[in-house]
């Protein structure tokens, strides 16, 4: 089984070391690649002010978390949560390192699992040179993310958990493929080999290029188009 929790949290501002804190904080789980509907959410107390910028990007008041938990009063349920995870976290070191510190005040240690996985590393590298900040990455893959007017840790979690799948759509079928006598552990069946379909318009491109590799060379071309 494979356990991974997708993170987010909202801050009173971009430096805990500064004493910063974090005021939001939410997560939600995929088991096997599959949302389970188990999620962890909860405002926090940062016992300080809330600069004028980050207030602007999340709209959290100071007065609205006023009568909310402090980080440490709601650590050891969120340790629980995330225990023995990997993480998915769109940039990864600004979240670990407000974790980071608050852990480090109530004097807990992390217990999720290494290394965690940055979403934002991954669009770098499947989509070089253009935006990858989270509404970019919904508008590339299709999610509906209408209800984003601000920034919100649980709409962000389950909107990164969507653009995190499809990301990386495609794996859990090519491991079927590379293991297909694998047994299911809950039932003992065998997992069957799963054919991919190319999308129509992929195909039309594959052919247009057969054709011309198959004029530049003369005919000589091994695979032509119409033998799919």
């Amino acid at each position: 089984m494979t356990r991974q929790i997708v993170l987010d949290t909202e801050t009173t501002g971009l430096e805990p070391r500064q004493g910063h804190r974090v005021i939001e904080l939410a997560g939600v789980e995929l088991v096997n690649r599959s949302l389970t509907g188990q999620r962890f959410h909860r405002y926090l107390n940062p016992g300080r002010d809330i600069d004028e910028g980050a207030r602007q990007v999340h709209g959290i008041s100071l007065d609205f978390l006023q009568d909310k938990p402090r980080f440490a009063d709601i650590a050891d349920d969120f340790l629980d949560f995330v225990a023995d995870a990997e993480l998915i976290i769109h940039n990864a070191p600004f979240d670990l390192a407000f974790l980071a510190v608050e852990l480090e005040l109530a004097g807990r240690q992390p217990s999720w699992r290494d290394p965690v996985v940055d979403t934002l590393v991954l669009a770098r590298e499947r989509h070089p040179g253009q935006r990858n900040n989270l509404d970019a990455l919904c508008k590339r893959y299709g999610i509906d993310n209408s209800n984003r007017s601000l920034h919100g840790a649980l709409l962000d979690c389950e909107l990164l958990a969507a653009v995190y799948l499809a990301m990386t759509r495609g794996q859990e079928s090519l491991l079927a493929v590379d293991a297909p006598e694998e047994v299911d552990r809950r039932d003992g069946r065998r997992a069957r080999p799963v054919m991919l379909t190319a999308p129509a318009d992929d195909l039309e491109r594959h052919a247009r290029l057969l054709e011309a590799i198959r004029k530049e060379s003369g005919g000589a071309c091994l695979w032509p188009g119409d033998a799919s």
